[in-house]
């Protein structure tokens, strides 16, 4: 096995050792209780199942049969969750045929980041992810349940529903996937129709098109962002049924993969293979996921939503962890916005089996992990069929099918992961650096500084932007508006680039899944608002963004840099991060959140 990979892995031990083992008491002592009919009084019992079927009320009482809770993200606003409305039909039929009894325990919301882009809206985005690891929470509060099955596939709504259920670490979860839409206009059309829209070369009715062209029907966006990232780590951790991330909605090999889901829940209920995803998730789980995530050039969303997944198991880890990882752990997947190629062709190429496959060849995962389809990750190298008895898993080949998408360990992309690490007088940063051109790498130009999106469309649009320039959006962290992403900066950042410029974002913002050929410096930590260094900042200050040697640094004299006072956002447009349409109901969390390379976590 890779040393660094030992090493990384022994300090995370070691660091978490204290809250672990608190953790795995709790976990412990909630797994030796009685069944909950059995410890409950019978009002509390009458109304848990009132509104059963009576043979289901009945065999609960009588029969003491595995009751799994549904927790499900379901609407009709995500096209990646359209398809989970029939899903508890499905679970209970199959729940049924093996003599168990199914409840929906609950639902929770999840918002669609490409509706919010730019609005409102997304100032509640990364928030939305501790609302539903409650509402996770609520809905299992109810406490009658042997395990449960969580129905999530998006950006926020997978990291909510994991923080959820390792709050209930005494029960085995099984994540169930719904899969990619099929493929439309390609993300690479798509992008260009973007920038040529930024330069008012085509118009909203033409933009539209292609948009519509590209989000076309149900299942998960296809670009590799956060949503598609979380089915490969969900895979990587073990939590889902093997293979199942990128099987289409409506192919039959999906219900088949639904049907082992429920299956595979009532194998590690309590009994002889008892799996609780407290004791699943250990640290070597994490990294996995940590490794799988680099290894693909994934969501940068992820350096934040996985140190909160990790806290919620008594687990502790920084980006340090994460860039000594990425120094070792080679680039084996270009899917866009890092290639052309979108999930139904990184899937069509070999997918998430393969990548796990050669890492785990490579000594690059821990393979002796448990996972809710037994001991070992080795099954998650394999890809799945129908067969007679259901779902059966088939060996990949050796080689690629595809070696623009996905390669071997032995010939990867690079020899190093997507994602770095930058740090200096501007505070800690994170760079995804996998489709970023070499010569992109590092950046030194006098900064533009902003404070929103729409001021610096603004000077975009006016030609103020034409040259060489670090572009620096700030009050843009947890504390300021709820770190939304920026996703507006990137058609107008790539026109800039393909003149010619050499050009840089910075900021204390997300650009998460979708960051792409621009070199882009975000989730800035301490962030403005909270008195960063990034606050010191003043228009025509050359900044050092270098993704080689893992600088984010300020050319100025260190003895002006510290006697420089902090600049302080506008109060009108803090008064506006506060006000309408819902955002006021998020003071508590503005208030309360930690740091982006502490999670952003309200709930510690």
């Amino acid at each position: 096995m890779n040393k660094t990979l030992q090493t990384v892995t022994a300090r995370i031990r070691e660091r978490s050792a204290p809250a672990r083992e608190r953790y795995l008491a709790e976990v412990e002592r909630l797994a030796q209780r009685k069944k909950g009919p059995e410890r409950m009084g019978c009002a509390n019992v009458a109304h848990a199942f009132a509104a059963m079927p009576a043979n289901d009320k009945l065999r609960i009482v009588a029969e003491r049969p595995t009751h799994l809770a549904v927790v499900t993200a379901y609407n009709d606003m995500l096209s990646a969750h359209q398809p989970y409305e029939h899903y508890p039909e499905l679970i209970r039929d199959e729940a049924r045929r093996h003599g168990a009894t199914v409840q929906v325990a609950g639902g929770v919301p999840a918002m669609c980041d490409g509706v919010t882009q730019g609005l409102p809206g997304m100032e509640m985005s990364l928030f939305s992810r501790d609302t539903i690891a409650m509402g996770t929470a609520v809905a299992l509060s109810h406490d009658v349940f042997d395990a449960a099955l969580l129905l999530g596939i998006c950006d926020k709504i997978v990291p909510g529903l994991l923080i959820g259920a390792l709050s209930f670490g005494h029960l085995p979860c099984v994540f169930v996937p719904a899969g990619p839409m099929s493929s439309g206009l390609s993300n690479s059309d798509k992008a260009k129709v973007r920038e040529l829209f930024a330069q008012g070369k085509v118009g909203r009715e033409e933009l539209l098109k292609a948009e519509s062209a590209a989000y076309h029907g149900a299942g998960t966006c296809t670009f590799y962002g956060t949503a598609n990232s979380n089915q490969m780590l969900l895979e990587a951790m073990g939590l889902h049924v093997p293979g199942a991330a990128f099987v289409h909605p409506h192919e039959d090999l999906r219900e088949r993969l639904s049907r082992e889901a429920v299956r595979q829940a009532l194998r590690i209920a309590p009994g002889a293979n008892f799996t609780p995803i407290g004791r699943l998730v250990d640290e070597r789980c994490i990294v996995n996921a940590m490794v799988a995530l680099l290894a693909t050039g994934g969501s940068t969303n992820h350096l934040i939503h996985w140190v909160a997944v990790a806290r919620a198991a008594g687990i502790s880890i920084d980006w340090t962890d994460f860039s000594e990882l990425s120094a070792v752990v080679p680039l084996l997947a270009r899917v866009y916005p890092n290639g052309s190629a979108d999930v139904n062709q990184f899937q069509a190429a070999g997918g998430p089996g393969f990548v796990i496959r050669e890492l785990l060849g490579a000594g690059l995962m821990h393979g002796d992990v448990l996972t809710i389809h037994g001991p070992g990750l080795e099954a998650y190298g394999r890809v799945p069929q129908a067969s007679a008895a259901g779902v059966e898993w088939k060996d990949l080949p050796v080689g690629s099918c595809d070696d623009s998408v996905v390669r071997t360990a032995a010939a990867p992309f690079s020899p190093t992961g997507g994602l770095k690490l930058l740090d200096g007088n501007l505070g800690r940063a994170v760079i995804k650096v996998s489709a970023v051109p070499e010569d992109r790498h590092v950046i030194e130009a006098p900064c533009r500084i902003f404070s929103d999106q729409e001021s610096m469309q603004a000077a975009f649009k006016a030609g103020e932007l034409d040259r060489d320039v670090v572009v620096v959006v700030r009050f843009q962290g947890p504390h300021a508006n709820g770190m939304p992403e920026l996703h507006k900066l990137t058609p107008p950042l790539a026109v800039l680039q393909g003149k010619g410029f050499k050009v840089a974002l910075v900021t204390d913002g997300r650009m998460s899944g979708a960051s792409g050929k621009v070199p882009a410096a975000i989730h800035v930590s301490p962030e403005a608002l909270a008195g960063g260094p990034l606050a010191r900042l003043r228009d025509g200050d050359v900044v050092r963004l270098d993704a080689v040697t893992g600088e984010l640094q300020a050319r100025v004299p260190a003895d002006e840099w510290a006697v420089r006072e902090l600049a302080t956002i506008d109060p009108a447009q803090a008064a506006d991060n506060a006000t309408g349409l819902g955002r006021n109901l998020f003071g508590g969390f503005r208030s309360n959140v930690r740091s982006a390379e502490e999670g952003a976590v309200t709930w510690l």
